[in-house]
């Protein structure tokens, strides 16, 4: 198979996983409570990754350095943010509504982010980004217009602390010669520490826990987080960075997709416009600010994280 085709799948592959997470972590909030599963999914994750951080040391690297160490913590406690608010969000709205509402974070991004000397994004900008607002109240609507419930307003905060978590990933790692391994491994040890104590009540509650219940936190452990993350980090730099945005901002798709055909979740017209809106809004933002990004008047370095690879939550 042609290198080209291979990483378009990989990066498929990635989108698709990320798109599962959302009825997965659904159907395990059911068996267990949130901050447990979410304590599970960052003990798996660490305990996955870092075997291979040590292995790299064996080879002569170090295993972390007081850069990856310090910027990995901070990064951890947004991502845990993220994953909080995600994960809280999903149990009170459908898997399909939580995977259309968080790629919101594709137009709220270039918003918060001003760095690289480019200033405002176009005016135009803000019409793909009106447009995504316009799907968010159709999505939200069901059978009549209505304000979002609660668990699309914990999606839709989650989207805007997404988005400041990845404007700072690029700002704490320009320039800074921090490993994409070692940083996950700092995020997912810090992430499992935060969930320790709020989760320890519901600890018992995993001896209950059904074989399915327990492949699902496996799932999103070792396929939602370990290897989406490797295998996109892999993929991206094999590929250019607009064709990794655009098969990576299929995730929403996957999301409505298996939400809707696995878990049979309400499919109505507000829906369907609604999806169409997010996605047609999301695509024309990112094509927008991607444009704008690299003009040929831009005077920026060239662009080393462009589909964010260290930021996209392992969701």
């Amino acid at each position: 198979m042609p290198d080209t085709r291979r990483t378009d799948l990989v990066l498929l592959l990635v989108a698709l996983v990320w798109g599962s997470s959302y009825l997965t972590a659904k159907n395990a909030t059911e068996a267990v409570p949130v901050l447990v599963v979410l304590f599970v999914r960052y003990l798996i994750s660490a305990l996955a990754v870092v075997p291979l951080v040590l292995a790299a040391a064996r080879r002569g690297r170090h295993r972390w350095t007081r850069e990856e160490v310090r910027i990995g913590s901070v990064l951890g406690v947004t991502q845990a943010a993220v994953l909080v608010l995600e994960t809280y969000g999903v149990t009170r709205t459908s898997a399909a509504n939580a995977g259309l509402l968080i790629s919101l974070t594709l137009v709220i991004t270039p918003l918060l982010d001003r760095t690289g000397g480019r200033g405002r994004v176009p005016p135009r900008f803000y019409l793909a980004a009106g447009m995504c607002v316009g799907a968010v109240g159709l999505l939200t609507a069901g059978h009549g217009l209505r304000a979002p419930g609660a668990g699309d307003a914990l999606i839709l905060t989650a989207a805007v602390v997404r988005a400041g978590h990845v404007v700072l990933v690029g700002r704490l790692t320009a320039g800074s010669p921090v490993r994409a391994l070692q940083l996950t491994s700092v995020q997912m040890a810090v992430g499992a520490g935060l969930c320790l104590v709020p989760a320890a009540g519901g600890l018992p509650s995993l001896a209950q826990a059904s074989a399915g219940t327990w492949s699902r936190l496996v799932y999103l452990a070792l396929f939602c987080s370990v290897f989406a993350f490797l295998a996109q980090t892999w993929a991206i730099q094999r590929t250019s960075a607009g064709r990794a945005s655009l098969l990576l901002g299929t995730e929403p798709v996957w999301a409505a997709a298996i939400g809707i055909g696995l878990a049979g979740e309400h499919f109505t017209l507000f829906t369907a416009l609604g999806a169409a809106l997010m996605v047609a809004g999301t695509y024309w933002g990112q094509s927008i600010e991607r444009a704008h990004r690299t003009a040929p008047a831009a005077v920026e370095p060239a662009d080393t994280h462009p589909s964010t690879p260290l930021s996209s939550t392992p969701t």
